[in-house]
């Protein structure tokens, strides 16, 4: 029997038999349905347009829906336009109002005949759910209604008028669009049970600030961290080579509407600098990518190479002070800035020379090449303030603190973003740090702790641990031993200034990612953190899975999923898709292949099942499943202790 204490806080809550044993039955009812659907999403990088296409049709299971429901009794095209609705009311609504040729009767008659289909879409989808977490989920104007057209027996004929006076009623007294957006949202909201983001919703795409307010507003998420996000976290902490990389790969493409209008950060400072120092210079290697279009922040791209550039030589500078502050890092080999020959435009690595495809460096004393010169620590300085003052990059930033973590086990699957470092023999290969050595799970872990250190420890009470938390955020965006990273190295100085040196720019992945990929290693993966790899996997994203040469997402007789297949556009062409989603529903696992997102057009993915669940899974297999039944045995106890007379009954 539980602690007799416990028993008595509970009973506040129960405090006779009665309602004790009333929530038992609740508890096993809930227990009995079937589990709710998961989707797993990865590497979303700022593709908003993209990324909400997806969450308003689950990934095209709405469509599924509507199909399994109305079958030949709508025609494709009806089928696709009620999708559409379904996907974007409000816009859909409003076109039909512009609508000249409607009369009001026809107007009418559609809204009804829509109210109608979208009730038995939600029926369908709200099946697996109790009654009272679907009235949950809708809007408190309309739950009344909603509820009872959901509930009601059509074949009662005593019932028949009752139905169709709530729906007359509704659009009598002209509420119909409201009441029908209503139903379009609670289809949405119930067909995507809890979402899990892999990692990487920042960067390359037009508006991760956007995602982010998407996964903000979502019922329930949680994030693995990408290196991505990561250098994000660190920009939010103060660390100036973070705040310049994520300023570089932003400027490299193109998303000022991002950095500017979203986070407020203020590039004027940077702009005139670069116009200044680089005035003559036409910065050809620094040219942006065109991938999107700025709408409210619209940059002259030879004045964004020159700022590209700007920003990249004072990260280079940045980085090497922390590589020359930090040598538990073993990142030596990557200080180039004081291995150039400046008067030649060479430089020599591994004792071979190369000549700079740039060799134009006004900013640089070759006598102290990582010293910043006075100009670029002021224009840092004000970077810095402009971003830890972004309100709306820290409540971001806050948010992937309180829903994300370096990992996460949810129902029997370990979700990470890139990978569980290992060396050439498959044996997981320690991260040195200040405070020791750490692998495998103890390194995923304390990494966790620092993560947090970095950004909630005051400066003031803990400065050293502080700063090392914050220059390690750094290291995590790029080191070789990164679970988050992944590579031997991060090629930025090669590609800016070597890009014709294909051997240099490489960068070979981790051996971990060849292990996890045989199913001996995956299962050793899944022990280490303490799970069964009979029925357990890995969900991982960071790879893009490049489709059109073969690559498949599923690895390790099924026990590896690699759900990164390229929803950014700067991926599309390697991988020939646009993205995957994984989908775990009550039946079995589903991928999901997107095609290039493109506004305004149907976008039905190729939908595999590609593991089968042995049975039906229920409520009470999953996480929340063992949630209730630990108070199902507390209220249990409860029933003892009133009958045994140890806790006194109120009525």
């Amino acid at each position: 029997m539980r602690d007799i204490e416990y028993l008595r806080l509970l009973s506040r809550e129960f405090p006779n038999s009665r309602k004790a044993a009333a929530e038992i039955i609740n508890l096993r009812a809930i227990s009995a349905l079937p589990k709710g659907t998961e989707y797993f999403f990865s590497d979303i990088h700022g593709e908003y347009e993209a990324f909400s296409h997806l969450l308003r049709s689950s990934s095209g299971i709405i469509r599924a829906k509507i199909e399994e429901t109305f079958g030949d009794m709508m025609s494709e095209s009806e089928q696709l336009r009620l999708a559409n609705l379904i996907y974007y009311p409000r816009e859909v609504i409003s076109g039909i109002r512009h609508d000249d040729t409607l009369t009001v009767r026809e107007m009418h008659e559609y809204q009804k005949i829509t109210i109608n289909r979208l009730i038995s879409i939600c029926r369908v989808v709200s099946s697996k759910y109790t009654r009272s977490k679907v009235r949950k989920k809708m809007p408190a104007d309309y739950a009344y209604a909603i509820d009872e057209l959901l509930h009601l027996d059509l074949g009662d004929q005593n019932k028949k008028l009752y139905y169709s006076e709530i729906i007359n009623g509704i659009i009598e007294i002209d509420f119909a669009d409201e009441f029908i957006i209503a139903l379009c949202e609670l289809i949405q909201n119930l067909t995507i049970d809890s979402l899990h983001i892999i990692g990487d919703i920042f960067d390359r795409g037009a508006r991760a600030d956007l995602v982010m307010e998407e996964l903000m507003n979502f019922h329930d998420v949680d994030i693995q961290w990408g290196n991505h996000d990561i250098s994000w976290i660190g920009a939010a902490c103060g660390n100036t080579a973070c705040i310049a990389n994520v300023l570089r790969i932003g400027i490299s493409y193109n998303s000022f509407d991002s950095l500017e209008d979203g986070y407020g950060i203020n590039l004027r400072s940077l702009s005139m600098f670069a116009a200044e120092v680089y005035r003559d210079d036409p910065c050809d290697s620094f040219k942006p990518h065109m991938l999107d279009e700025n709408k409210y922040d619209s940059v002259n791209p030879r004045l964004a190479a020159k700022m590209n550039k700007a920003i990249s030589i004072i990260q280079l500078k940045l980085e090497g002070q922390l590589i020359m502050r930090h040598p538990e890092y073993d990142l030596d080999s990557r200080l180039f800035l004081d291995k150039i020959d400046y008067q030649n435009g060479e430089i020599e690595i591994d004792g071979r020379k190369y000549k700079l495809s740039d060799t134009n460096f006004p900013t640089i004393d070759p006598n102290d090449p990582y010293k910043l010169t006075d100009q670029e620590a002021e224009l840092m300085r004000t970077l810095r303030l402009s971003f830890i003052h972004s309100q709306l990059l820290i409540r971001h930033v806050q948010f992937l603190y309180s829903h994300g973590a370096m990992y996460r086990i949810v129902n029997g699957n370990l979700l990470y973003h890139g990978c569980i470092p290992m060396d050439e023999d498959g044996n997981f290969s320690p991260m040195t740090t200040r405070d020791g050595s750490f692998k495998g799970k103890e390194l995923m872990d304390y990494l966790n702790t620092k993560i947090h250190d970095a950004f909630f420890l005051d400066m003031k009470d803990e400065p050293d641990r502080k700063q090392d938390a914050v220059d390690l955020i750094w290291y995590l965006w790029c080191g070789p031993n990164s679970p988050l990273f992944g590579k031997d190295k991060i090629a930025t100085f090669e590609r800016m200034f070597l890009k014709s040196e294909k051997e240099l720019i490489r960068e070979d992945y981790n051996p971990y990612y060849k292990y996890s990929a045989i199913e001996e290693y995956a299962d050793k993966i899944l022990r280490e953190f303490g799970l069964d790899p009979e029925w357990a996997h890995i969900i991982n994203g960071h790879v893009p899975v490049k489709t059109k040469k073969g690559e498949h997402p599923v690895k390790a007789n099924g026990k590896l999923y690699i759900i990164d297949g390229g929803i950014s556009k700067a991926y599309h062409e390697q991988t020939g898709i646009a993205g995957y989603t994984l989908i775990y529903n009550s039946y079995n696992m589903v991928l999901a292949a997107h095609k290039p997102y493109v506004r305004g057009e149907e976008n039905t993915p190729e939908i595999q099942v590609v593991e089968s669940c042995k049975k039906r899974m229920l409520v009470c297999d999953t996480d929340i499943g063992k949630a209730l039944q630990t108070q199902i045995n507390d209220l249990k106890d409860l029933l003892k202790a009133f009958e045994m007379g140890l806790i006194r009954e109120k009525n």
